[in-house]
C-alpha cells in the first residue's frame, strides 16, 4: 500500500492511488497485465499506485473502463489533481470547475487552451531548476483543467486573447505551429469565442496580467487576477462588477470572432515550419 503519513494521509491523491492499488489486487491482476489492458506502462502504473506521479484525465478513462468502475476514479482523480495547486489558486480551480459562463482575457495563450507540448516549453521555461518528474507533473496538472471541455454539457467560454499572446513564439516551430492549430479548432467550437485584442486598441486598464470571470449555475460570480508571479480571488460583488465592465470594454474593442479566427488561420499559415 502507498505509505500513510501526516502530509498525505488526507489528501485525495493519497485516496486515488490506494484505491488504484485495491482495484488490481481485488481484480487478481499484475500490473504487467494491467499494463497490457490499458495500453499504458508498467512503469508507469505503478507510481500512480505509490502517489508519485499525477496521471491524465485519459488514464483514469481507461482504467476505469477495465475496471468497471464507472466514474470512480475520474471522479476521485479531479480532486486529486487539485492537490498540485498552491493554496491560493486551488479556490479558483474549485470555482472554475463548478462554472457555468467563464469569460477570460489573456496576455498570454490560457492553460485551457495549451498543447501539450507548449505547456512542456513554458513550464520548463522557468529560472527555477525543475527536476523531470516535476516537470510532467506540472504538465498533467494544467492539462487536467482542460477537462471541463470535453464535458458532454461544457461551459460557455469567451477569451479575449491580447495580440501578443499570438506574436511570441515559441522556440520550437513545430510545437508553436501546433498550438496556432489548437487555437484556430477551438474557435470554431461551438461554446467557444475566441477575440483576439489588437495592439492598435492601445493601453486599457487590464494590462499586465490576465483576468477571468467565472459565473455559477446559481447566478454567483467571482473574478480572478493572475500576474506573473500574484493571484488574487475576488468575490466582492462590486469589485466583480467593475471587473465585468472592463472586460466588456476590451471585448468591444476586440476583433469578432470570425475576424479573430481568420486572424489565427493566417498567423498559422505563416508559422508553418
Amino acid at each position: 500500500m502507498v505509505e500513510k503519513n501526516s502530509e498525505n494521509e488526507d489528501s485525495a491523491r493519497w485516496v486515488l492511488a490506494c484505491e488504484l492499488r485495491r482495484l488490481r489486487e481485488v481484480a487478481g491482476k499484475s500490473l504487467a497485465q494491467l499494463a497490457e489492458e490499458t495500453n499504458y506502462d508498467r512503469t508507469y502504473l505503478h507510481r500512480l499506485e505509490t502517489g508519485e506521479r499525477l496521471s491524465k484525465l485519459p488514464v483514469m478513462e481507461a482504467l476505469d473502463r477495465v475496471h468497471g468502475t464507472g466514474e470512480l476514479l475520474v471522479r476521485l482523480w479531479r480532486l486529486a489533481r487539485l492537490d498540485a495547486f498552491k493554496d491560493r489558486y486551488r479556490l479558483f480551480m474549485q470555482y472554475e470547475a463548478k462554472a457555468v459562463i467563464i469569460h477570460k482575457y489573456s496576455v498570454v495563450v490560457p492553460g485551457l487552451l495549451q498543447t501539450e507540448d507548449f505547456a512542456r516549453l513554458v513550464l520548463s521555461s522557468s529560472p527555477t531548476p525543475i527536476s523531470p518528474d516535476e516537470l510532467e507533473e506540472a504538465v498533467a496538472a494544467r492539462l487536467g483543467r482542460q477537462e471541463l471541455l470535453q464535458r458532454d454539457r461544457p461551459p460557455s467560454i469567451r477569451i479575449i486573447l491580447d495580440e501578443s499572446a499570438l506574436r511570441r513564439p515559441a522556440s520550437d516551430p513545430v510545437v508553436w505551429h501546433g498550438q496556432l492549430a489548437r487555437l484556430a479548432e477551438a474557435a470554431e467550437a461551438p461554446h467557444m469565442a475566441i477575440q483576439v485584442l489588437p495592439f492598435a486598441t492601445g493601453v486599457h486598464n487590464l494590462m499586465g496580467g490576465s483576468l477571468s470571470i467565472l459565473w455559477m449555475a446559481d447566478g454567483s460570480a467571482v473574478a480572478h487576477l493572475e500576474g506573473n508571479t500574484s493571484s488574487e480571488l475576488i468575490e466582492e460583488p462590486d469589485e466583480i462588477t467593475r471587473y465585468r465592465l472592463s472586460y466588456d470594454r476590451l471585448r468591444d474593442a476586440a476583433l469578432s470572432p470570425s475576424d479573430s479566427a481568420a486572424f489565427i488561420r493566417q498567423l498559422m499559415e505563416e508559422s508553418k515550419p
